[in-house]
């Protein structure tokens, strides 16, 4: 009996080790244990909440929220093999709620009969429609399956409330150029999945360049790496920064108009000029022309930041933004990327104030809390029949009469003060001069 069972388990090995064969070569370096894995150690490291929750055994529901290549999936089949769970499958864009309802029964069957828990990876979960979504709830709730939803969308605004509430949200970062250099050498190293039989010699600046070039996508540089060992014929196989170069694919803009991308990225440009950083502010501003974003939506932008976050400190900027706007409408890309880049930098480089923007903000939170003053007897519009028996404008003082244009008068008829200017730019010449003017309207003949 036991001779007939060795060669079909002697062909069994040899027609697995060829599918492993066939699997590119990011798929056979995925790590088979966590000690194995590379990255996220701010929720995975010693200590931190992902590793607590294994070794107490309460690994609930998780969502895995980041992009592309940083190992949501391979760490969904670890979580299930460390906590002993079946781990099951299914891709949100081919699969139905049919397919789902399936997968769940089989789960709970399981469970009734006395067997192991299920992990029910669910990848792009966002894809998912809110019926698909609902019908996960109340297994999640009873614990018949730990769900592990893979996202590149913000959850808050992709999956249900009720299911978001639910669940842990763990966000991956892109991979550090180390993390990659690790992979890398792991790769080149290993004779058993990696690419050690070819004899690898991988040199510094190949391996710098594929850690920089990949933006942290382990999988884009482990195939970076194969296509160009395996399209070498010489060996031992040099890996030199140019067969790298040749051997990369460029990467698509990761930007979706609708989604997070979208908005990080205007964030991105926005704090880095607030932040007086041009080289940024380009960066971004160059990650947002190459995704085919809309010039008018970046035009805006600008605008309202040459008030916000510039205003009085260089009332030019605002100019320098409407006529930017202006330009881009008239010209159209690809020639009004030189009027937004010229915009962006003279913003950033100018000297900042919210003076303005708190003015109102503060002026407009009086109002809407009940601190609401009346328009004062001598400045309501006397420029009507029957204004004058109600004294209306009497006691005006016209301020041009003044030799300075600035007369002993009240204008709001309590003491609140809402512009506070900067001492920056040119706020800072209004700075003083705002404190010789209130110094005259209150009548205080010592400090005008």
């Amino acid at each position: 009996m036991n001779s007939g069972k060795q060669p079909m388990s002697l062909f069994a090995d040899v027609e697995a080790g060829h599918l492993a064969q066939a699997q590119p070569l990011a798929a056979r370096m995925r790590p088979r244990t966590l000690a194995e894995f590379v990255g996220q150690q701010h929720f995975l490291g010693e200590g931190k909440l992902l590793q607590r929750l294994l070794k107490a055994d309460r690994l609930g529901s998780v969502i895995f929220y980041g992009p592309p290549g940083t190992g949501k999936t391979t760490l969904a089949q670890l979580l299930a093999h460390e906590s002993r769970r079946r781990f099951r499958e299914l891709s949100a864009v081919t699969s139905g709620i049919k397919d789902l309802r399936v997968m769940l029964d089989d789960a709970r069957n399981e469970l009734a009969s006395g067997g192991r828990k299920t992990l029910l990876f669910v990848d792009e979960i966002h894809r998912f429609n809110k019926t698909q979504q609902d019908a996960l709830l109340p297994d999640v709730e009873n614990g018949i399956v730990t769900l592990v939803g893979a996202t590149t969308s913000n959850p808050c605004f992709a999956i249900n409330s009720a299911l978001v509430s639910r669940s842990q949200i763990f966000q991956f970062e892109n991979h550090t150029a180390e993390d990659i250099k690790a992979l890398l050498n792991r790769a080149v190293s290993d004779r058993e999945r990696g690419l050690g039989k070819y004899d690898v010699q991988l040199q510094d600046d190949a391996t710098q360049f594929l850690a920089e070039v990949c933006d942290g996508d382990a999988r884009r540089a482990l195939t970076a790496l194969e296509i160009g060992v395996l399209s070498s014929d010489e060996r031992p196989v040099v890996f030199t920064r140019e067969l790298a170069e040749e051997s990369v694919q460029r990467k698509s803009v990761d930007y979706d108009r609708t989604g997070d991308a979208h908005y990080d990225v205007a964030s991105a440009l926005i704090k880095s000029i607030r932040g007086s950083d041009p080289d940024a502010a380009v960066y971004w501003l160059a990650v947002m022309l190459e995704a085919g974003e809309d010039v008018r939506f970046v035009c805006r932008r600008l605008v309202i930041l040459a008030s916000e976050d510039v205003g009085n400190a260089d009332p030019q900027a605002l100019a320098i933004a409407v006529s930017a706007m202006q330009a881009c409408e008239f010209v159209g890309l690809p020639e009004c990327q030189w009027t937004l880049a010229q915009a962006v930098t003279y913003l950033a480089c100018a000297p900042k104030s919210n003076a303005a923007t708190q003015a109102i903000s503060a002026a407009r939170q009086d109002i809407r809390s009940g601190r609401i003053v009346p328009v004062p007897r001598h400045l309501r519009d006397s420029h009507y029949a029957g204004a004058e028996a109600f004294g209306h404008g009497e006691g005006y003082q016209y301020a041009h009469d003044a030799e300075d244009g600035v007369v002993t008068q009240e204008y709001l008829g309590v003491d609140r003060e809402y512009y506070h200017p900067v001492e920056r730019g040119f706020e800072e010449d209004l700075r003083h001069r705002l404190l010789a003017i209130r110094a005259k309207l209150r009548g205080d003949a010592a400090d005008s």
